[in-house]
Parts: structure tokens; C-alpha cells; sequence
């Protein structure tokens, strides 16, 4: 069998498993709260498998590697080992009492949860509409993947960007959470395998002295604080920030919703134990960086790292063809797998969360979230077009402003058992918020970790005074609006 044949085999194959997966689930998918998370019958397994494969994705198997390259250590501690402890955290602190409170207002998404726990539509609209900057990640990996597609196939990165898209939208449209979760435990099985053979195939650049080899590349380099760095330069840019941004980022719609797909409490455990132990696994892909540095490539574009790695390692010899076609195709699919999980959540959340509340009459919450995805598809398309030329750190602005104003409002909904004003988390969330787009956009901190950081303590220290002040108050009802 030709290497040619084999790669459009292989395609083929892998896009006719996808579609068959989604099918079952579009015959699983009865309303709008089966497409958004599911019937509650999903093993906790799966759940947790699909989680890793969401929060891992195009970033972290194609983007952040090339952060590894440019930056050494640093970016790797950042990334790897803050950001790993940041994800456990967060699912240790949050995943019970989300889940106790969202099963009692039977939530579908993070606003829906919002509006839930505060009795405020205004509120809740407000979350809704900032959930939007989702879209940045989106551009993310349809950018990451058109990257992909173009070392797989003769094709220009434009018509490659389409030909994702439409695959994409095309079975979630089918199959929605079932599709989501079944197509990310194939596609999470794939990613494994590719990390672990990956991993153990370029140790060999650190020639049996990984502290060595970095040294040799530069001193900086192989330092956990990067002087020579504009984004990881010190503790609090490698690991605070790294940790404190990664926790508040499980609170993303398509990440914290998750949790509204287990059955009961006693599944938590399993859940959260597969997902950091797989999603452990999944940071080894950042080694990559280090291998392509070793590997003397010079690449000027950052985003293509792992792309020229790939094709240097494994694009001049026969069988290494082969074995070129199953990364590229599992690198696909590693974004693919988050990609599909932001379009339910998103497409779920303006249904319920802005169409409803602000539409006169009601309709058909399936069809009209099938129609959301579309949209949200062409807009990602257009900003996806022709990409700044850091991806990475677009994707980071809007994602990291999402977090920086999620925390205090989820955070404090799930652990203060009393009454919380109204204006305690609504001047968090802004506070966060806005400290992050001023301090990334108008002073110029080029990391968006400690711009967000930065947000995320003020809107802390906001919303713990503003817990003190009200100690004492009465618990009532803020109204609806």
C-alpha cells in the first residue's frame, strides 16, 4: 500500500468512524437538553476522557510547544506544571458543589448556572454576552488545524480552514454533547497514543542530560525564570499566574458544564481522577518545543513548530510517511476535540441565555441552537481569515478576560452557602474583567496570564470586602430584571 493511499485511507476511515459516532448520538438527541449536556447517562470515564481531550486540544498539541521553543523552561513550567495544578484545583474545589447546584436549577450553561444561584436575569445576560470571547480560542484551532492540514495535504491554509470548519460543524450539528463525548473518547484514545510514541522518539535530543542540553541552547533557556523572556521572566509569571489563570479557566462553558453530565456526586471522583491523569499525559506534547530546538530547526513563524518538527522528523523516509499521516490525523482530531465542545456550549448558552430571555415568543431550542453553530462558524472563519501572527496569545486575550471575570461570581456561588448582593459579583466580575483588557491593551503586558492574574486578585480582594460588609445582612432576594 502507497504512503499516498494510505494517508487518504486512513482520512477517509477516520471521518467515516466520526460521522458514525455522531449519528448515534443525533439519535440521542431528543431537545435542546440532550444537545447541550447530554441525558445523565454517561460513564464518568468517558466524561473525564472527554474533558482531558477538551482542555488539552489544538492548544497544547500544536500552539503551546511553539511557546516552548521560543521561550525554553519557563514556558514549559508555565504551561505544564502551574498550569496541570491549576486544572486539579479547580475540579477539586468546584466539581461537587457545581454540580449539587446545578442538578437543583437543572443548568445547561454557565450563565443559566449564574441566574440560577444569583436571581438575576441582567446578570446572567451579562455572563452570556462575555462568554462570546469564547470565539478567540475558537479562531485558535481553526487556525492551528488549517496549519495541520496544509503539512497532510497539497491544499492552501484558506480552503484547509473551510474544509475543518464544515467537518466539524457538520457532526456536531448531527449529535451535539453525544457526539461531543463519544467522538473525544475515540479522538482522546488517538491523542495517548501519539504523546506517549512522540514523547519517548525525541528523548533522544537530550543526549541522557535534559538540564544539559537546555543549558546549551542558552543559559536563559534553561532557566524556570527566562531573564531574556517578555512573557516568563519571574515566579509570578511562570507559576502564579500559569496556576491562578489555568483555575479560573475550568470555568469556561465548555469546560465546567462537563460536570452537569455526570449522574451523581459519588461519579466526581472517577471523573476528576481520569481527567488529571489523562490530561497529564497530554502535557507531555510540550516537549516537542524542546526536541525542535535540539533538533537545531530554525523556524521563524512560532505557530508552525510542531508542523516543521513533524515533517523534519518524519517526512524523509518511507515508513516514516506513515507514521506522519496517523500524527498529522491525530492532531486533527486533538483540536477538533475542543473545537466541537465550544460550539455545543456556545450554541447552548445564546439559545438559552440571550435568544430566550430577550425573544418574545418561544422556539424550537434544538433547531434554533443548530442555527447558533452556524453563525458562530462564519465569524470564526472571519477572524480566522488571516490570523495575527501570534495565535496563541489572541486566543489568550479573550479566553483569559472569560476567566478573569468568572472566578469570584462561580467561585463564591459555589462555596459561601449564604445570600451574596448582587453587587459583590457583578463588581468582581467587571473589576476582573476590565483590570485584565487595561493592563493587557492600554499598559502593555504582553503575557495575558499576568494581566488576567492581575484582574482576577483585585476582583478577589473586591469581592471578599464585599463579603465582610454584608455579614450581616438578612438573606432575601435581589429581584429579577
Amino acid at each position: 500500500m502507497s504512503a499516498e493511499f494510505f494517508k487518504y485511507a486512513l482520512t477517509f476511515g477516520y471521518v467515516g468512524v466520526v460521522y458514525w459516532l455522531s449519528y448515534v448520538g443525533m439519535r440521542r438527541t431528543r431537545d435542546v437538553e440532550g444537545f447541550a449536556i447530554g441525558n445523565k447517562d454517561m460513564s464518568p470515564y468517558l466524561v473525564g476522557i472527554t474533558l482531558a481531550a477538551s482542555i488539552s486540544s489544538t492548544a497544547t498539541f500544536v500552539i503551546n510547544p511553539g511557546f516552548v521553543y521560543e521561550h525554553g523552561l519557563s514556558a514549559y513550567l508555565h504551561f505544564g506544571v502551574a498550569g496541570s495544578l491549576g486544572i486539579l484545583s479547580a475540579f477539586l474545589v468546584l466539581a461537587r458543589g457545581f454540580l449539587r447546584l446545578g442538578e437543583a436549577g437543572s443548568a445547561l450553561t454557565i450563565p443559566q448556572w449564574i441566574y440560577y444561584r444569583y436571581n438575576h436575569r441582567g446578570f446572567s445576560l451579562f455572563f452570556a454576552f462575555i462568554n462570546l470571547l469564547s470565539i478567540t480560542f475558537v479562531v485558535l484551532i481553526l487556525v492551528g488545524c488549517s496549519l495541520l492540514m496544509t503539512g497532510l495535504f497539497p491544499m492552501e491554509q484558506k480552503t484547509a480552514l473551510v474544509l475543518v470548519l464544515l467537518f466539524v460543524f457538520s457532526y456536531v450539528l448531527m449529535g451535539g454533547t453525544y457526539a461531543h463525548a463519544y467522538t473525544n473518547t475515540l479522538q482522546g484514545i488517538m491523542m495517548l497514543a501519539v504523546t506517549v510514541v512522540l514523547f519517548f522518539q525525541g528523548f533522544k535530543y537530550f543526549a541522557g542530560d535534559p538540564a544539559g542540553a537546555l543549558r546549551a541552547v542558552g543559559e536563559d533557556y534553561a532557566q524556570a525564570f527566562n531573564q531574556s523572556s517578555s512573557l516568563y521572566f519571574s515566579f509570578f509569571s511562570v507559576f502564579v499566574s500559569g496556576f491562578v489563570v489555568t483555575f479560573a479557566l475550568m470555568l469556561q462553558p465548555h469546560i465546567l458544564t462537563k460536570v452537569l453530565y455526570l449522574r451523581s456526586e459519588k461519579d466526581v471522583g472517577k471523573f476528576i481522577a481520569t481527567t488529571a491523569v489523562v490530561g497529564s499525559l497530554f502535557t507531555l506534547m510540550l516537549m516537542l518545543g524542546f526536541y525542535a530546538r535540539l533538533a537545531g530547526l530554525e523556524i521563524d513563524a512560532q505557530d508552525t513548530v510542531v508542523r516543521e518538527y513533524l515533517l523534519h522528523e518524519f517526512g524523509s523516509s518511507a515508513w516514516g510517511e506513515y507514521v506522519l499521516v496517523f500524527i498529522f490525523l491525530t492532531l486533527l482530531a486533538a483540536g477538533m476535540s475542543t473545537l466541537d465542545g465550544i460550539l455545543v456550549a456556545l450554541s447552548a448558552m445564546v439559545v438559552n441565555d440571550i435568544v430566550k430571555p430577550l425573544a418574545s415568543e418561544a422556539s424550537n431550542g434544538l433547531v434554533l441552537s443548530r442555527w447558533v453553530l452556524i453563525a458562530v462558524g462564519i465569524v470564526g472563519v472571519v477572524l480566522a481569515w488571516n490570523p495575527p501572527p501570534l495565535i496563541g496569545l489572541f486566543a489568550q486575550k479573550g479566553v483569559y478576560g472569560l476567566a478573569a471575570a468568572s472566578l469570584v461570581p462561580v467561585l463564591f456561588g459555589v462555596l459561601v452557602r449564604r445570600h451574596i448582593p448582587l453587587w459583590v459579583v457583578a463588581g468582581a466580575a467587571g473589576l476582573g474583567l476590565g483590570l485584565h483588557l487595561f493592563f493587557n491593551l492600554i499598559v502593555g503586558i504582553a503575557n495575558p496570564a499576568i494581566s488576567a492574574t492581575y484582574g482576577i486578585f483585585a476582583s478577589l480582594v473586591f469581592g471578599l470586602g464585599g463579603l465582610a460588609l454584608t455579614r450581616g445582612e438578612a438573606r432575601h432576594g435581589e429581584g429579577e430584571v
